[in-house]
């Protein structure tokens, strides 16, 4: 009998087995708590920095520019326009939204897009402001620039506040219906039709203290004046109304100064002819050209958003160069301008009503020419002295016979007529007189 004998099986060691399941049990915990992160940070938002200094907005991750906010947009100052105590009637509040509704202006400042939008106090301050105006306009992204048309598309007004729509607003039209469809089977209809388009207008809220005053629609355009200028002007004039003097004077006489953003380059200058993009060690930069040879060829190089080298080159000249930073003496980062602001002059005509508390009374009329002094306004102590002798006019000579030849010939007086002399009186004889009593007359 034959019979098949097989080598027995060893089993492996007890030890062995159970030190490769740990191993197997950490490896697939490692990859789901990779997989876990991944995915969380995927969901993450992607980090940005802010320069606080020229107010560029970089994504960390993938280093490009998102957006720029001047940081002298941070804040406003307030303005100071009287205001009523008496509450807004319903005949008012119709006038009012008639004068606001479709009224175009300019922009004054970077306008972010989002559902609550800015927030301006009547005579009072910006919300948000600082850091969280930058870090608004950085999320919601710009709906206008500076110099930008702007339109009042619908008005509100509440209890104690204005609600403006700019541009169409930032919220898009039926937002509710446009998710709801209506049908039969598996056709079905929106209720709505949507253009699919995401809105990009602006929100602007004028807020008062415990209710709306009866205000004018020229009031309530002075008080949205530093967000909005109503005045009819260029884009290029909206502009540079909110720069100083010296920035406003170069965009306007086409020149590139070292620290300009880009925005003032555009209104300054245009779009540039040609663009190039270089490196410069580890900073990466733009350059604009504008011009071509044999005319004036200008190379404004920008990093992010600053102007930080121009360059003019002519025809047979040494180029010039220009590197010294002349912007950012200029503005504040607060939003307050540097420099001081002129005090406007008031030329008022006609008849005009003047406040007794801020403004002096007017000048009587008077015949005087501006300076001159009367006797009466000097002082009493100068007008003390001796009195004077009085000076009587001199009478004029009469003029020479022949003493002026060139004037006409003097005429001779005319000679006396015998015929019209008057005729001699006829000698008449003494009266006679009589002798006293008691004399003898001769015989």
């Amino acid at each position: 009998m034959i019979r098949l004998i097989l080598p027995r099986r060893r089993r492996p060691n007890q030890p062995v087995v159970a030190k490769t399941s740990r191993m197997n049990l950490f490896r697939r915990v490692a990859i789901l708590c990779a997989c876990a992160l991944i995915s969380f940070a995927a969901s993450l938002p992607a980090q940005i920095t802010v320069d606080t200094r020229t107010g560029a907005v970089t994504n960390n991750s993938t280093g490009s520019t998102v957006s720029t906010v001047d940081r002298r947009y941070q804040q406003i100052t307030p303005t100071h326009v009287p205001l009523s105590k008496t509450e807004l009637d319903p005949k008012t509040r119709i006038e009012l939204i008639r004068l606001i509704q479709a009224e175009q202006g300019f922009a004054m400042r970077p306008f972010p897009r989002g559902h609550k939008g800015l927030i301006l106090a009547a005579n009072g301050k910006l919300e948000p402001a600082g850091e969280a105006y930058v870090s608004m306009v950085t999320s919601e992204g710009l709906s206008a620039r500076p110099g930008d048309r702007l339109v009042i598309t619908d008005v509100k007004i509440d209890h104690t506040k204005i609600v403006f729509d700019l541009n169409g607003g930032p919220d898009p039209r039926h937002r509710f219906l446009r998710h709801i469809q209506i049908g039969a089977g598996p056709a079905l209809n929106p209720v709505i039709q949507d253009d699919g388009q995401e809105p990009v207008g602006a929100r602007l809220t004028l807020t008062f203290q415990s209710h709306v005053p009866e205000v004018t629609g020229a009031e309530v355009k002075a008080l949205l004046a530093p967000l909005i200028s109503f005045d009819v002007k260029t884009p290029i004039q909206a502009f540079t109304d909110t720069l100083p003097s010296k920035l406003k004077d170069a965009i306007l006489s086409h020149q590139v100064l070292v620290g300009m953003s880009t925005d003032m380059v555009l209104f300054a200058k245009g779009a540039p002819e040609s663009k190039s993009r270089e490196m410069d060690g580890q900073m990466p930069f733009e350059e604009w050209i504008y011009g071509k040879p044999p005319k004036e060829v200008d190379f404004v190089r920008i990093n992010g958003n600053r102007v930080i080298r121009v360059e003019v080159a002519k025809m047979g000249e040494k180029p010039v160069i220009f590197t010294e930073d002349v912007v950012e003496g200029l503005m504040r980062t607060d939003g307050t301008p540097l420099e001081p602001e002129a005090t406007p002059r008031m030329a008022k005509m006609g008849d005009v009503q003047r406040d007794p508390n801020k403004e002096e009374a007017a000048p009587p009329p008077s015949l005087r020419k501006p300076g001159e002094t009367l006797p009466a306004d000097d002082d009493k102590s100068s007008r003390v002295g001796v009195m004077k002798p009085v000076q009587f006019p001199k009478p004029k000579a009469d003029p020479q016979p022949g003493a002026n030849p060139d004037g006409p010939p003097d005429t001779p007086p005319p000679a006396a007529d015998a015929s019209q002399s008057p005729a001699p009186k006829p000698a008449t004889a003494p009266p006679p007189t009589t002798p006293p009593p008691g004399s003898s007359q001769p015989n």
